[in-house]
């Protein structure tokens, strides 16, 4: 028995725990594009599968429903895998173990993966079942949508009819979403000189942030781990003639970081300065994030107290300055409001993952916009300072943002159909998350699409759950907008 096993709608369900599972990281989604292969044969479904492991699968039409326009239901394979302090889970190798809580499903010391393993099973179910009724449906799974969408960028989608598109990548149930911002990928390297490490060394440690999804909670005021670490050096400079020896923070460039280590060389006499400035510091952060991230702590301690093993090296005096001017030069979080619509973030940027190395430090960003030319000029300004300082940038993983469509006889459907449920209208809206519309939209032209999803909270964090309750109504909702004609 699962532990899903007694929720409804079953089948779905069922699925879900099967995906959450197979492990399906990012770019390591070959297991779970060879499942769905492995579906499409037992359900003798004609199906596609590439060299990058997309997968189409395709379904005719139910008995009635031959004549009715094609309908391409989508959704994405991969995770952001994120786990605790001490999780033993190997993401590349090992399932996830769910546990149920009230009306929510979560993943024991690790992010769950309902975005977007709910789309998965919801098609899946689809796609199984012989008493659905639906038109024609063209599936398609797509992979590495969590590190710059890759998969629907490479994706041949040329033997596909459709010219409707229902994704199914949302997280807020009664909202039909129909635009979101573009984005891209940026790595901002700068070389390091290093030197044999000399004097004490001292770990500084900044974790019990919140984190969270660097689209979708960009605006809610929560601390960046990284930009804290560099706050952090900034302020210890003036008290401590200290070096680096290692910065490091962050995992995913589209999820704010949670935690972040630096070590620092500095002769015996500054340390108790270090200590007295790190306390200062705490209290001072923690009254900014009073009310948005509550839990945030900074701990100094020596290396000898860590138990770590001492580094031979250290960046040089000059290396530290650039290294240090470079992270709080770069700008974060939040660049401009949609002017069009009220409470949306037009431009912004992340810095998701922060590496020093024995001969760089690398920081990399996840910059979205809904303005083409917002985001070129942020990545230029980006360009710029990092050349700056000596540095150099790499720009990945572009994609265009899904413009709004006034004339979406998709989305009319679907307000129809979900007022004809619920007796209320649903809030239409564009996010500034990332989806995979826009890309699908520039291989289909005249792709009409819209984006929703059951209620998920805290995505691309371990505290991320999925409602039970709500995946039920969606799925009776999908189910219905299918059905009508």
């Amino acid at each position: 028995m699962g532990v899903l096993s007694n929720l409804e709608p079953k089948e779905v369900f069922t699925y879900f725990e099967e995906i959450c599972s197979i492990p399906h990281a990012s770019y390591h989604e070959e297991k779970i594009s060879n499942y769905c292969v492995e579906f499409a044969k037992k359900h003798s479904l004609v199906y596609y599968q590439d060299d990058l492991k997309n997968v189409i699968i395709i379904k005719e039409a139910s008995a009635g429903y031959e004549n009715e326009e094609p309908l391409i239901i989508q959704g994405h394979l991969d995770m952001v895998c994120e786990k605790v302090s001490g999780c033993r889970i190997d993401f590349e190798k090992d399932g996830l173990e769910l546990m149920t809580q009230g009306d929510y499903i979560t993943a024991k010391g690790t992010s769950l993966g309902g975005d977007d393993g709910i789309a998965v099973a919801y098609a899946l179910a689809i796609l199984a079942s012989d008493t659905i009724a639906h038109p024609k449906l063209e599936v398609i799974f797509t992979v590495s949508e969590e590190v710059g969408m890759e998969g629907a960028s490479g994706i041949d989608v040329s033997m596909l009819q459709g010219r409707r598109l229902l994704n199914l990548d949302s997280e807020e149930e009664g909202i039909l979403l129909a635009g979101c911002a573009g984005g891209a990928r940026a790595a901002c390297s700068l070389p390091v000189r290093r030197v044999p490490a000399e004097g004490s060394m001292v770990k500084i440690l900044v974790t019990g942030l919140m984190g969270g999804h660097s689209g979708a909670e960009i605006h809610k005021g929560r601390a960046n781990a990284n930009m804290l670490m560099g706050r952090i050096l900034i302020d210890l400079s003036a008290k401590a003639a200290y070096t680096l020896a290692a910065w490091e923070g962050g995992s995913k460039d589209n999820a704010i970081p949670r935690e972040c280590t630096a070590v620092i060389c500095l002769p015996d006499h500054d340390l108790e300065a270090v200590q007295q400035e790190a306390a200062k510091i705490q209290k001072d952060i923690s009254n900014e994030y009073a009310v948005t991230d509550k839990n945030i702590q900074i701990t100094v301690q020596t290396l000898e107290e860590s138990g770590e093993k001492r580094p031979d090296t250290m960046l040089d005096k000059d290396s530290t300055r650039q290294a240090v001017l470079l992270v709080n030069a770069l700008p974060n979080g939040i660049q401009a409001m949609s002017a069009d619509v009220e409470g949306l973030v037009e431009t912004s940027l992340n810095l998701g993952v922060l590496k020093l190395a024995e001969t760089e430090l690398t920081v990399t960003y996840a910059v979205r916009s809904s303005s083409g030319s917002a985001q070129e000029a942020l990545l230029n300004k980006m360009t710029y300072l990092t050349q700056g300082l000596g540095g150099s940038i790499r720009i990945t993983g572009r994609y265009p943002a899904w413009e709004y469509r006034r004339d979406s006889a998709l989305r009319e459907k679907m307000c129809a159909v979900y007022e004809k449920m619920y007796r209320k209208k649903p809030v239409i809206e564009a996010i500034h998350a990332g989806l995979e519309c826009g890309l699908l939209a520039g291989k289909l032209p005249g792709l009409d699409c819209i984006s929703i999803g059951p209620d998920m909270e805290s995505v691309h964090t371990t505290e991320e759950k999925l409602s039970i309750s709500s995946t039920k109504r969606v799925w009776e909702f999908i189910l219905e907008v299918l059905k009508t004609k």
